[in-house]
């Protein structure tokens, strides 16, 4: 059953529950409501509603709607905490796809790419991936067999809730492989931890690493199927994707000399095989019926712009990326368009003559592609990628012409096929140059239409330069720059890099984002990275 928002709506049944808001960006989190575990789990019902709040945490700053003050994450404006924008900004202001005019405070250091300690992006991700993790854990504790019996809860609802589990260790795998990826060393708890009872451990990267591996591997089996799960939720094809992804950065996280390239060929393929197809049209991949329109998204985080109300998710970026000069309207967004985003140049430049190019996913708007003024709005090209229309033109759902129903495709096909060419050209065995090969021009053939765009051989530079162009504002950049040695130094320069003009080095420990000052004040077991 693919349903389209079941799984986040049920989220909003909850009035209360007995996960309570983070006092602290900690692990060590504690209920405080007047409703206990046993009142919570006492039902099937009320195990199903749990498990949508794990989900709903995803795309959700909390229950009270966009305009409230109140969310999940105390200590944050809710419309700055949900995991996409906090992602994505870190991910692409950081890189040299994405700027913002934004005075807000920490805009301009996450553009120049030296965000700190202190920075409200870095707190606030880091706090919303602690927060997801914290909830599983609490469900799972809750959710063992023992306590299913313990509560009369048999047979089919024992079955479902089963997957249930699968799919939240999925997620706290996912936000434990963000953790890695962005801050390295982050704290750890998982539901065999006591709670309230220890400050949390501070795990090493290479450690970490290990744990996510160990856990998609272990509940691989136990996902449903490719492309059977209700739709939004995790499936066997979105473990192995991220599996693909940590082996592919794997000397990143555990050091030169141990590349882990043959694992990801082995789990590209994986997802390759599982039925899934390339789009025939980039564009409908960010218009809101991209779930009908092909089968290449593995996975989403799903939004309705009447029943998951947030500033966040695409309604920030797609109104962010957008000013009234655009005619915010054939965006579906009547009554948006903040005036806030635009490419740095060397992402418009990376399709050469953009303005007149067969590849048809230039998708810019504006004349100035230079980036002289990180304050003006309109210094630099805008992306009209992501659109709160249909591909037959409807605008999407939208309570107030301005809140957005696009749901975002996080994992996707295209990426498991750079990946396995990537993975090939950095010596994996397992896989063939030719079918490398293949997998690239195939991304391209769909680009230009043709064949015209096709290359007769690859390399590592045509793989980053090809991912810039494919998956371009898609919360990959800054992770990808890292991979190819790209990111710190000066070997390779962009607008406002280092936060001059013309670009200057970044210092080396800049590829890990620091720990927020204040856990690392509040937990002693806490050690800050390197540099910070």
């Amino acid at each position: 059953m693919r349903n389209s928002y079941n799984i986040y709506t049920a989220a909003l049944l909850i009035l209360a529950s007995v996960f309570a808001s983070c006092k602290k960006e900690s692990l060590n989190l504690t209920p405080t409501n007047d409703i206990i575990a046993d009142q919570v789990y006492s039902t099937p019902e009320g195990y199903k509603q749990a498990f949508a709040k794990v989900y709903a945490s995803w795309a959700l700053v909390g229950t009270k709607g966009p305009g409230s003050l109140v969310g999940d994450l105390a200590g944050f404006d809710p419309a700055q905490t949900d995991f996409l924008r906090q992602y994505w900004n870190l991910q692409e202001l950081c890189s040299d796809e994405s700027s913002c005019a934004w005075p807000d405070p920490g805009v301009p250091d996450a553009v120049y790419g030296t965000p700190g300690p202190d920075n409200n992006m870095i707190r606030g991700l880091y706090a919303r991936c602690i927060y997801q993790i914290t909830l599983v854990n609490e469900f799972l504790r809750e959710s063992t067999p023992e306590k299913l019996s313990s509560r009369n809860i048999t047979g089919q609802a024992a079955t479902d809730i089963a997957l249930y589990r699968s799919e939240a260790r999925f997620l706290r795998a996912f936000q434990y492989s963000v953790l890695m990826d962005l801050y390295g060393n982050p704290p750890f708890l998982t539901e065999a931890d006591e709670i309230g009872k220890v400050a949390p451990k501070q795990i090493k990267r290479a450690d970490l690493f290990n744990y996510v591996e160990s856990e998609l591997k272990a509940i691989e089996g136990e996902l449903a199927a490719p492309m059977t799960n209700e739709y939004g939720r995790a499936d066997r094809a979105a473990a192995w994707t991220i599996l693909a992804r940590i082996y592919l950065n794997s000397e990143v996280y555990l050091g030169a000399g141990k590349g882990k390239y043959t694992e990801a060929i082995a789990y590209a393929s994986k997802v390759i095989g599982a039925g899934y197809s390339l789009a025939g049209n980039y564009k409908h991949l960010f218009l809101t019926d991209n779930r009908y329109t092909s089968k290449e998204i593995i996975l989403t985080i799903n939004y309705d712009g009447f029943k998951t109300q947030t500033y966040g998710g695409t309604t920030f970026l797609i109104n962010g990326n957008v000013d009234p000069g655009m005619n915010p309207a054939s965006f579906g967004i009547p009554g948006g368009g903040w005036s806030g985003y635009r490419t740095k140049s060397t992402l418009p430049l990376l399709f050469g003559d953009y303005s007149g190019n067969t590849d048809k996913r230039a998708l810019f708007f504006g004349n100035k592609i230079a980036n002289d003024d990180i304050s003006v709005s309109t210094d630099g090209l805008r992306t009209t990628k992501f659109r709160n229309v249909s591909s037959t033109g409807e605008m999407g759902g939208s309570q107030d012409g301005m809140l957005c129903s696009l749901d975002f495709p996080l994992l996707r096909l295209a990426d498991v096929y750079l990946v396995y060419a990537e993975a090939v050209l950095r010596g994996g065995t397992g896989g063939s140059m030719g079918q490398a090969l293949a997998y690239f021009n195939q991304i391209r053939q769909r680009a230009y239409g043709n064949a015209s765009g096709n290359l007769t051989a690859i390399t590592l530079n045509d793989i980053l330069n090809e991912r810039g162009r494919e998956l371009y504002l898609e919360g990959y950049r800054r992770t990808d720059l890292i991979r190819f040695g790209k990111f710190s130094g000066s070997d390779y320069l962009w607008p406002w890099k280092g936060g001059v003009k013309a670009g200057k080095a970044l210092e080396d420990f800049r590829v890990l984002f620091p720990l927020p000052s204040t856990d690392v004040i509040a937990n002693p077991n806490l050690t800050q990275n390197t540099g910070y």
